[in-house]
């Protein structure tokens, strides 16, 4: 009997705050996959509160892998979230080099800003530093400015796109490595458009757009479509039902009146995921 699909999950874990593995790991597990932390950070709170608390990870990151290799570990996928420093994405490039076999998915989330501006960790040379991790990745999946940084580029006007120029964007995005580009949260009116670029070919889809950005949307996103992947579900399938999963819990949080930085009440949803 084939054992039981399983993902290392490379990214903080924070406390409060729906976001990072906190969200990652139960929504895979509700995808019947099994979801195996590499922490790069502890957190309290995200960095989108006033104050945190923060225990870095990154010296203990390569004893914790060497535990892995020891023990003769293996997995499907690799998804990678936020990285806090260089040192961090060489770490991430080394966990590669060990865990990617002849059949393991590398989803690279490059985690660095949105709405045009840098997370404040982030600087130029940390940018530069995340396409690195292109030629190794399989599926990227950034928003609009993340596009830009790893292009180099400008951030554009209001953050308003064609969807040609989407196709450029993806395209040589693409050229730097991935097989698959998906390009999310994209603004397009009253509606929230995904741009995936697939087998050579882009295509965008909308759904409706439900009250304010979340922490946590993106990885909820990234985390759901790594699972379709290792599932066998195509890439396709898997960020349709990704952005509509986190078109309901938008709509409920808004219900709820909760503030954006504690992130999307996916709990009331989960059962949409076991179905997949």
């Amino acid at each position: 009997m084939a054992r039981q699909k399983r993902i290392a999950l490379v990214n903080d874990i924070t406390g409060f705050g729906r976001c990072s593995v906190t969200v990652q790991l139960p929504l895979i597990s509700a995808m019947r996959v099994q979801a195996c932390p590499l922490p790069t950070a502890i957190l309290s709170v995200h960095t989108g509160f006033p104050n945190h608390y923060i225990d870095d990870y990154t010296e203990r990151m390569r004893p914790y892998m060497e535990n892995w290799a020891a023990n003769a570990l293996d997995f499907d996928a690799i998804l990678t979230g936020f990285l806090g420093s260089e040192r961090q994405i060489e770490v991430v490039l080394e966990c590669i080099a060990r865990f990617k076999g002849r059949d393991t998915c590398v989803i690279v989330d490059p985690v660095m800003g949105d709405n045009g501006t840098l997370y404040s960790s982030y600087t130029p040379e940390l940018c530069a530093k995340m396409r690195q991790l292109l030629p190794y990745a399989d599926v990227v999946t950034p928003n609009l400015t993340e596009a830009c940084q790893l292009l180099g580029t400008d951030y554009p006007a209001n953050g308003l796109v064609t969807e040609e120029e989407l196709a450029e964007m993806a395209a040589a995005i693409a050229a730097m490595g991935p097989h698959d580009v998906i390009i999310t949260g994209l603004h397009a009116g009253d509606r929230v458009r995904t741009y995936l670029y697939a087998e050579g070919h882009g295509y965008a889809f909308d759904n409706a757009k439900v009250g304010r950005d979340r922490s946590g949307s993106g990885d909820a996103f990234a985390a759901i479509v790594a699972a379709a992947l290792v599932r066998g579900i195509p890439i396709e399938e898997g960020a349709r039902r990704a952005a509509a999963f986190i078109g309901h819990c938008l709509a409920y949080a808004e219900e709820l009146d909760l503030p954006w930085n504690y992130g999307l009440p996916f709990e009331e949803f989960m059962s949409e995921l076991t179905t997949l």
